[in-house]
């Protein structure tokens, strides 16, 4: 598949398009039946299903599980118990997903390392199916060019694609959003910061892996799947908060961070980003996994008429969300909501460029932060010839390489030093 290029002007001409917006729709008396299957058992991937569950009921459907697929069997056969999908609806092992997507299942949910999210997407896509997946969509420029083609192809087959960056379906940050972003209730927006600053995540000693098996059961710890905890498990959620009021991609990211108490792996404890908007407007993330420091989660925009949080702004003159939308106790709930919308209205609800746009930001404020220059979207997203050392960097591993059994073991503690050209 040709990789997508995305321009800042035409993210925000599509995004215009594709933006949240929650369908009204008329169910029918008869309760309709989902099938759905699941790649990826983990904790998230089994707490999306449990979602979609809730979600159901709160709309007057079904879900039926048909399928369940993971790198390790076992997982998938325990997680299909609770659903009673038979063994030989189990998948497990490299091309587990290919045989999930080969089954009856109208919705496929995505929760595996994030490695290999862009795989899984593009090829839900090219099977027809309807998806849900988890942030980040990738973990490297490629990575991202390749799921904005399968964005692209998406929008052509009028596929419904809910993203994992639940924020967007809170309540209170969707009528803020509104009031604050769309309606200008405070004016012009000047500056922000987001962050994400918790304790240490991941293992707390060496993990010395031997295999690829060892890889994916720590896959958290490894850049190759992962591809920075910190930055792409969480902060990506702040990100795409900023990207989502500022209303476009940032034009380039100044960063720094490094390794400093990780015990195992090969990632960073902490990024220090700025972001410029264009327009004047620079919005700071910061993360880190660093345990006895202060935290923080949040966010806080600065406007010319005052300020918000993304959520204490609930007051739009007309609200985004039509009277008839169930509102759910958990924004994760929510969006399995506005997914199973989407579909009994049979109004495509396609969020895959928000989340190739959010993915696309950290990956930029990464590449900043290990060879201390400023990086550009241009460079990573749009000119192959502008710095093409970024614009092909790629993380390896590849999912290509776990696929075929060519898996070489990453170094644990080896991580870039700022300064050093990024290979």
């Amino acid at each position: 598949m040709k990789e997508g290029k995305l321009s800042r002007r035409n993210f925000v001409k599509a995004a215009t398009v594709a933006a949240l917006s929650v369908p009204t729709i008329i169910v029918n008396s008869q309760p309709k039946t989902f099938r759905v299957a699941l790649i990826g058992c983990g904790g998230r991937g089994q707490g999306a299903v449990r979602d979609i569950h809730e979600a159901a009921k709160l709309l007057g459907v079904e879900i039926r599980m048909v399928a369940f697929g993971d790198w390790f069997r076992e997982r998938a056969l325990a997680a299909a118990k609770e659903y009673g999908v038979p063994p030989e609806r189990c998948f497990g092992g490299p091309t587990a997903y290919k045989e999930v997507l080969d089954t009856d299942a109208d919705i496929v949910m995505i929760a595996a390392a994030h490695a290999f999210h862009p795989v899984f997407v593009e090829a839900a896509v090219k099977a027809g199916k309807h998806i849900f997946i988890e942030k980040p969509i990738a973990i490297d420029p490629p990575g991202c060019r390749r799921a904005l083609a399968a964005a692209e192809e998406s929008e052509r087959k009028g596929l419904t694609v809910v993203v994992g960056t639940q924020l967007r379906h809170h309540w209170d940050c969707i009528l803020t959003h509104q009031a604050v972003a769309v309606e200008g209730a405070l004016g012009r927006l000047y500056a922000g910061r987001v962050g994400h600053c918790g304790g240490h995540e991941g293992s707390v000693k060496p993990v010395n892996p031997q295999t690829a098996d060892d890889l994916i059961r720590t896959w958290k710890d490894w850049n190759c799947l992962c591809g920075e905890r910190a930055l792409l498990g969480d902060l990506i959620h702040q990100i795409d908060f900023a990207c989502w009021f500022v209303g476009r991609p940032p034009v380039s990211a100044v960063a720094f961070g490094f390794r400093a108490r990780r015990p195992a792996g090969d990632q960073y404890d902490f990024f220090s980003i700025d972001y410029d908007f264009g327009d004047g407007v620079h919005i700071h993330a910061m993360c880190r996994h660093i345990d006895g420091c202060w935290n923080w989660v949040g966010h806080d925009f600065v406007y010319e008429k005052g300020r918000t949080n993304g959520s204490d702004f609930p007051k739009p003159q007309n609200s985004p969300i039509p009277p008839d939308v169930p509102r759910a106790k958990s924004p994760y709930v929510q969006e399995q909501v506005h997914l199973l919308y989407s579909l009994l209205k049979g109004k495509p609800l396609n969020q895959l460029r928000n989340l190739v746009l959010s993915t696309a930001a950290a990956v930029m404020g990464r590449l900043s932060a290990y060879t201390g220059q400023m990086v550009t979207w241009d460079e990573i997203m749009v000119d192959p010839n502008k710095n093409p050392a970024l614009y092909n960097w790629q993380m390896r591993p590849t999912p290509e390489d776990f696929e075929h059994g060519t898996v070489q073991m990453p170094q644990e503690g080896v991580v870039p030093v700022p300064g050093v050209p990024a290979k």
